[in-house]
């Protein structure tokens, strides 16, 4: 009784802890959802803000906005690239180890050009704009070429694989095309049988069709007519069994 009581609660603490367990779990995948959902929220925002600033504000500030614009763009799109090119190409780890990297120098400068976008002295921001561009352009054209190459390492093996594919086609195309040669012997095989038939005599089976039987008869008809031999006649058989498509006479009723 003992035993069974302490088997009892090691199961029931087995099952209170696999539930705490995957409350937990479930529990971080919910906040993890809800980060990301957060994140993009405030990505879209930032991003939109930046839009409205690049084409609805001109001097220091409007190009401000633009330079975070373009550095921003130009790194989502590279990291979006590579994250999915890696799963089917496992040479892109290294360009994704790279990319990592670079996005170190990438949010450095996303920093400094939001803290500029709130610097007062306008005249040190306009001094710093050609540095600051300068950068820019380094981080996006390292990203851009990053995105480029392994777009063009993928279209290369799509490219591989359709011409490998389309040869395979073509070739089994042909063999499927080559009936000449088969068709012949297909064509003297059935004369070799029609002649071999034509020689040979083979008696109908048992319970064969009757068309079969007039057959035999029909043979044996022929070979009672053979130069040599007395012909018997013969009267057509009063019990032949007839075909589907004869008709049998009706008796005549009489009332």
């Amino acid at each position: 009784m003992e035993a069974a009581i302490t088997i009892m609660a090691l199961l029931f603490v087995a099952f209170v802890a696999l539930g705490v367990y995957a409350t937990v779990k479930v529990a971080k995948a919910a906040k993890r959802g809800v980060d990301r959902t957060i994140d993009q929220a405030r990505r879209t925002v930032e991003d939109t803000t930046l839009r409205a600033k690049s084409f609805g504000q001109t001097g220091t500030a409007g190009e401000l906005a633009q330079l975070r614009l373009s550095l921003r763009t130009s790194m989502r799109a590279t990291q979006d690239a590579l994250q999915a090119g890696v799963a089917e190409d496992a040479s892109l780890k290294e360009s994704l180890d790279l990319f990592q990297r670079l996005s170190t120098h990438g949010r450095e400068l996303d920093e400094d050009l939001k803290r500029l976008e709130r610097e007062p002295d306008k005249a040190r921001v306009r001094d710093q704009l050609g540095e600051l561009r300068r950068r820019t352009e380094q981080i996006t054209h390292s990203a851009d070429s990053l995105r480029w190459a392994a777009r063009d390492r993928a279209h290369r093996f799509a490219e591989d694989e359709l011409s490998s594919l389309s040869a395979q086609i073509d070739m089994e195309a042909g063999a499927l095309r080559h009936w000449t040669g088969s068709d012949t012997g297909a064509a003297g095989g059935g004369a070799a049988g029609s002649t071999a038939g034509a020689a040979g005599f083979s008696w109908p089976e048992a319970g064969a069709p009757a068309a079969a039987a007039e057959q035999g008869r029909s043979w044996a008809g022929a070979e009672s007519a053979a130069p040599g031999r007395p012909q018997a006649i013969t009267g057509p058989d009063p019990l032949r069994t007839p075909y589907p498509w004869e008709k049998t006479s009706r008796p005549e009723t009489t009332t």
